[in-house]
């Protein structure tokens, strides 16, 4: 049964579309967490420390993060391999060019594939930068999130990857968001302005949320 589910066309969207809203939830709780930065060194790094101590001591130290980190794992990987089954799939059922140009796609819809190449090079950069410091400027302080961002952020390719980077993801939240309302059945031609509304200013709120770091390491403000 679940063979039959991923092989079809609407089980592999419906798996892209729920793993996509995972990701989704846990991008609006990092920014969050993330903007913890303008409140100085001390919040911060306390935020930090209780992201390993969350759940204690039903749950054991850590074990929550790691759960977390598991289930995203999960859902980046179920999200990439369905979107590269979705694109072979649509090669295959059209191998020849159409005669005639099809309209004009919208530039979030035409570079969702870049986009999602540019986040999973990003996300390995990001892991080996700020949690595992093997790719970390200025000297890996673990314990230390506060000085560790700022450490990054003090480069000029620390700044160019991230931003970068968030505009990507921006473009590919502007339209995942939407189609995965389509695919979920949440969309409609009622809601369709809606829908579209909120993709676009939830879109802009988390790249603007997520920029502002750098920008704030680089104008002194978090220093």
């Amino acid at each position: 049964m679940t063979r039959t589910v991923w092989d079809s066309t609407v089980g592999q969207k419906t798996v892209m579309a729920a793993s996509g809203l995972i990701m989704l939830l846990y991008l609006v709780a990092h920014v969050i967490g993330n903007l913890k930065i303008f409140f100085g060194a001390a919040e911060f790094n306390h935020y930090g420390h209780w992201l390993r101590t969350v759940g204690e001591p039903f749950m054991h130290h850590e074990w929550t993060l790691w759960t977390v980190r598991v289930v995203l794992i999960a859902a980046v990987v179920a999200h990439a391999v369905s979107a590269y089954q979705l694109s072979r799939r649509g090669i295959k059922a059209r191998p020849v060019k159409y005669v005639h140009p099809r309209p004009r796609a919208s530039y979030a819809t035409r570079t969702m594939r870049w986009g999602g190449i540019i986040l999973g090079l990003f996300i390995v950069w990001h892991l080996l930068d700020l949690t595992t410091g093997t790719v970390h400027s200025g000297g890996f302080q673990p314990g230390h999130p506060y000085q560790n961002v700022v450490d990054t952020f003090s480069t000029w390719y620390g700044d160019v990857i991230y931003i970068v980077a968030m505009l990507a993801l921006g473009l590919h939240i502007r339209h995942g968001f939407w189609s995965a309302a389509q695919t979920l059945g949440a969309g409609s031609r009622s809601r369709d302005r809606a829908l579209k509304t909120a993709a676009n200013v939830l879109a802009a709120l988390l790249t603007a949320g997520f920029i502002a770091v750098p920008v704030g390491v680089m104008t002194g403000v978090v220093s």
